[in-house]
């Protein structure tokens, strides 16, 4: 498409509710090299579908395990709720591209557009959905910056389900909003780790004083899901099934695209788990899969939690605990304690399974940026484009802007997708600290990453 047509855009593209998916993509259908299988944490072999459905529900078990089916239906009830807040817009930065005088067009998929403020809903109403569907009385859940917490508390509310959250406990603290609206849609919030289940307890005697992280959270919820009847475990980012989920945000993307003859060159998410960078690329890493188009596909993660920038590509537990599976992704040793950045939702020392493959396959690149940058290209967007983003999302905004900037400098006219994941009304304590100049950055020594390596399995090290 000429550059003329594109300034004539629409500043939101926004599909019809006809043209909402009415299937999730699976990207290991067209993976060559499959994604290696989980562990068993007790016979370190791979765990069988009979066993996730002691943990997970039975429908999103199936999903964990599928690598054969490209395209999953989307529920109707599950796809009439989305209707709700879906079709998301994808929206023209004319104004950050006038900002940053540069060439490139810019654009953005807003995903903060209903109450929970981010992308997790897309996958917490699927999962109450599964929950709701099997019979089942509540779930279990952890959650970092608390928009995962905060997307179940609603779709459980939906649906009638109970609603136990453990958030990290710097979260619990510094986001005091989030967990307000979890309790007023009904859930029981704990900080993490806590003196209600026994890995959290250990946790807590082995690490005095910890902020937490999501580790151990997850670690807590799964033991806490265990121990109850007609309860199972839910999670809002890492496994394959939530990435699946999240695949919505890419096929919007790209159908909304395809609308207006815009061929993307880069595409940019933040990488925390992985779920919402690994649904914003879906379709467009299906492409190049099966050699049909190339595209660079750009992963953004905190340099206090570095997993794909600085972590090994092993077999490692999905949890401090120890009581998940394993998962062979690129980790920083399921021991490590993250400083308490403000990107809670980044937190976490693995990253998906697949996004890892991609990456170790080169399909997908991958940068670390500093606290300091990310609230500053946060606040340069905010100035602009009229939206708060949540500290998440700006990792994507500050290297949409570095590659707007870089285009500017090689005088290439490409075209630059971000993901903007939520948005950051809850996280006026960070936004605060930044203004006041007390944002600190908080880089991970080779003396730390030394020491969390030390956690891994003995085996896979």
């Amino acid at each position: 498409m000429n550059r003329k047509a594109i300034r004539e855009l629409p500043y939101k593209i926004i599909l019809e509710e006809h043209e909402l998916p009415k299937n999730w993509y699976n990207m290991r259908a067209d993976m060559p090299g499959k994604v290696a299988p989980l562990l068993d944490p007790e016979t370190m072999e791979p765990v069988t579908t009979e066993a996730l459905q002691k943990v997970f529900c039975t429908e999103t078990a199936a999903q964990e395990m599928d690598e054969e089916n490209r395209l999953i239906p989307i529920p109707e009830d599950v796809r009439h709720f989305y209707k709700m807040y879906r079709p998301s817009p994808l929206i023209h930065a004319e104004y950050l591209e006038k900002l940053l005088d540069t060439p490139a067009k810019i654009f953005y998929k807003f995903e903060g557009n209903n109450t929970s403020g981010s992308h997790k809903l897309n996958s917490a109403i699927a999962q109450a959905y599964y929950a709701k569907q099997q019979g089942l009385k509540g779930v279990t859940t952890e959650t970092g910056a608390g928009q995962w917490g905060t997307a179940l508390a609603m779709a459980c509310a939906f649906y009638g389900l109970d609603c136990r959250v453990f958030m990290v406990k710097c979260s619990y603290e510094q986001k005091p909003f989030r967990r307000e609206v979890m309790r007023t849609y009904g859930a029981e919030v704990i900080p993490s780790p806590s003196d209600t289940t026994m890995v959290g307890r250990k946790i807590l005697r082995e690490y005095p004083g910890t902020p937490g992280s999501l580790g151990c959270a997850v670690s807590e919820a799964v033991e806490a899901a265990m121990q109850q009847e007609k309860y199972r475990y839910v999670l809002g980012s890492v496994l394959n099934q939530v990435v699946l989920h999240q695949s919505i945000i890419g096929l919007e993307t790209k159908a909304a695209l395809e609308k207006y003859g815009i061929t993307p060159d880069v595409i940019i998410g933040c990488a925390g788990g992985g779920s919402n960078l690994g649904g914003l690329i879906a379709p467009f890493a299906g492409e190049m899969l099966r050699g049909e188009k190339s595209y660079r596909l750009i992963a953004v993660e905190p340099d206090a939690c570095p997993s794909l920038t600085r972590g090994k590509f092993v077999y490692d537990y999905c949890d401090t605990g120890r009581i998940c599976p394993l998962a062979k992704m690129y980790t920083l040793g399921n021991g490590f304690m993250p400083s308490a950045i403000h990107s809670g939702g980044l937190r976490y020392h693995g990253m998906n399974p697949i996004v890892s493959q991609l990456y170790a396959d080169q399909i997908l690149e991958a940068v670390a940026v500093s606290q300091k940058e990310v609230f500053q290209a946060a606040t340069t967007f905010a100035r602009v484009e009229g939206i708060l983003p949540a500290p998440e999302s700006s990792h994507a905004i500050c290297i949409a802007i570095r590659e707007a900037l870089r285009c500017k400098r090689e005088n290439r006219a490409e075209t630059i997708v971000f993901g903007l994941t939520g948005t950051g009304y809850f996280d006026m304590l960070s936004y605060g600290k930044y203004n006041a100049g007390h944002l600190a950055d908080a880089p991970l020594s080779a003396q730390d990453l030394e020491k969390s390596f030390h956690t891994l399995p003995e085996k896979f090290r």
